[in-house]
């Protein structure tokens, strides 16, 4: 019996119609883009963004100066955390050598807990000022993860959608052929043929 239900769309009977032929394909095309079009969209863009962020960070390497400077004020203690959470970082005073030979005093950006005299890498701009550090290799693969995952997302999303439109037409579909056979075959049943 189970192999007679499964797959009825597919043979030719009676009770086939137009519209169940089109959710047939209709569902092995969703199965294809879920299993194969999604993650290949997802790894396309994935490698796109990785190429795109890791060429960002080697042009903001390229643009900034990183000295080595010396820690004038106390970051504030680490916050106690029942998980071990990475800590955060914090803008402190610090004073470094500049790339023509000048000491300049300005922020550094230094994990919690950095003790006065430590010494800490700044990234500097064409101008001289303290900047934010280009972004790391982990920080890329980061980004390049969740644009990955959004477009895998957005595509099932965006398949799901089409599948369910479809589906809601082809059920239209049905229900008008059904009723313009039931309107063909319907006075027929009242009858008593004797």
């Amino acid at each position: 019996m189970r192999g007679q239900v499964f797959g009825w769309r597919w043979r030719s009977n009676p009770l086939r119609r137009r519209s169940d032929v089109v959710e047939a394909w209709t569902v092995l095309i969703v199965v294809f883009l879920l299993v194969v079009g999604a993650p290949a969209a997802g790894i396309a863009v994935g490698q796109w963004a990785h190429g795109d962020a890791r060429a960002h960070a080697a042009a903001q390497r390229a643009e900034l100066d990183r000295v080595s400077a010396v820690i004038v004020e106390k970051a504030p203690a680490a916050a106690p955390s029942a998980y071990g959470d990475k800590q955060p970082m914090h803008w402190v005073q610090a004073r470094w050598t500049e790339p023509d030979g000048g000491s300049r005093t300005g922020e550094a950006r230094v994990p919690t807990g950095t003790k006065r005299g430590d010494r800490a890498d700044v990234w500097l701009d064409s101008a001289g000022h303290s900047v934010p550090p280009p972004p790391t290799d982990t920080a890329v693969w980061q980004h390049a993860l969740a644009m990955g995952t959004c477009a895998t997302g957005g595509v099932v999303g965006i398949v799901l959608v089409l599948h369910f439109t479809v589906r809601r037409v082809a059920i239209r579909h049905r229900l008008a052929e059904w009723e313009q056979e039931w309107a063909r075959t319907g006075p027929d049943w009242g009858h008593r043929w004797a």
